[in-house]
């Protein structure tokens, strides 16, 4: 029987930076600050066009089932946490940090992405709004969790995945089903959401703000402060999330330390691939059977199956840029990519005054008509960038 050595044992080598990691962030982050370029607002406008519904399915997310290339955003930034951590950890304890410290940063930096979390979602309320289902505040419930699995060995990695995968599978298998009487609409759930949202027989279990994870936010989040009771999450996202997040987090622990390896980087590529195909296979299959996919609960079928889509997108970020060496276009992205928190944060607090700015220097006209909402988010994804260009040639990069 072999003993997994501890987190301190980890090679303290100096690895190349993946540059393709970068770029993929900054994609990810440039799709996220576009708000969709206002596209599905824009397919309200043609409801016949078969090509702007489907544009409309890919920058805007699923009321509840499956999900499109929006809603790979927050799977992508989540795995990308993991991936990064195997890189940061090495290198501190390169420069000799104890562990101890080094633990006690984590358990702070979860802290910080909470509390920081709870300010953007709070905005200019009366008080603070304690609700934790924004992206900063899942990866910090879950990061010291995540960080607490590296380089624990493939065989104790998989297990926790597969122990979180099932407890939250029964967690939900296990709640009871609405009944007949329950008063849907008072939950959050008329029309078309409603519709897609109240899922047939086992799946059941899994209907939007009728679910485990909805019951326990009805006890947790009214022990904070509140102007009033808390009674459901409009779009059925839940304080819980976080747990079967921790799988997506840990699919990328588990790609940073394949490409830290000293695998051949054909060997690498070959991982990304064969992983994310298993991961794609398992979540549908569990999709089908046992637990649908849904983002807005984070489903395990959804953590497999969209872990998996992101895995491929990074292997081809990877062969394209670290393999194949054809860099030079990945500049603008790598320029957001080494600020994501940067642009994640001015883009919450700033981007309505960013709108307003357009409108005031630019004219309101080229705002306003079918096409006005395209103009204002690209203005608005414009400036962001060039504020990232503005912090990259200044070698300011905002951590935490």
């Amino acid at each position: 029987m072999t003993h997994s050595p501890p987190p301190t044992a980890i090679s303290q080598t100096t690895p190349p930076r993946l540059v393709s990691l970068d770029a993929y962030r900054g994609l990810v982050m440039l799709f996220m600050a576009s708000s969709g370029l206002g596209f599905a607002k824009i397919a309200h406008a043609h409801p016949d066009s078969a090509f702007w519904q489907i544009i409309a399915f890919h920058t805007s997310h699923a009321v509840w089932l499956g999900g499109g290339a929006w809603d790979m955003i927050q799977p992508s930034f989540m795995l990308m946490v993991g991936m990064s951590l195997p890189y940061s950890l090495s290198r501190r304890l390169r420069d000799g940090e104890a562990f101890g410290r080094i633990f006690a940063h984590t358990l702070w930096r979860s802290f910080v992405l909470i509390a920081l979390a709870v300010f953007l979602t709070t905005g200019t309320k009366k008080q603070p709004d304690f609700t934790f289902p924004n992206v900063l505040a899942q990866i910090g419930l879950g990061y010291t969790f995540v960080f607490l699995l590296a380089n624990r060995g493939l065989k104790i990695q998989l297990a926790a995945i597969a122990a979180i995968a099932l407890g939250v599978w029964a967690a939900f298998a296990l709640y009871a089903l609405p009944g007949d009487l329950t008063n849907l609409a008072a939950l959050g759930m008329s029309g078309d959401v409603a519709t897609q949202a109240v899922l047939p027989g086992f799946f059941g279990h899994w209907s939007m703000n009728v679910n485990f994870a909805a019951n326990f936010d009805r006890w947790f989040l009214n022990l904070f402060p509140r102007e009033s009771a808390f009674v459901f999450n409009a779009g059925g996202y839940q304080t819980l999330n976080f747990i079967p997040a921790i799988i997506t987090m840990s699919l990328g622990l588990l790609a940073g330390e394949a490409l830290r390896s000293e695998r051949s980087e054909t060997q690498k590529l070959k991982w990304l691939l064969v992983s994310g195909g298993v991961c794609v296979g398992l979540g549908l299959l569990a999709g089908a059977t046992v637990c649908p996919i849904i983002k807005r609960i984070w489903t395990p079928s959804w953590a497999l199956y969209s872990g998996g889509i992101v895995l491929w997108a990074v292997a081809f970020f990877y062969w394209v840029i670290d393999i194949r060496g054809w860099k030079a276009w990945s500049k603008p992205l790598v320029v957001v990519g080494m600020n994501s928190i940067a642009i994640y944060v001015a883009h919450s607090l700033l981007g309505g005054w960013l709108r307003s700015i357009g409108r005031t220097y630019l004219g309101g006209e080229i705002f306003d008509g079918a096409y006005g909402p395209f103009w204002s988010s690209l203005f608005v994804l414009a400036a962001l960038w060039l504020m990232c260009l503005w912090l990259y040639r200044r070698k300011i990069f905002l951590k935490i």
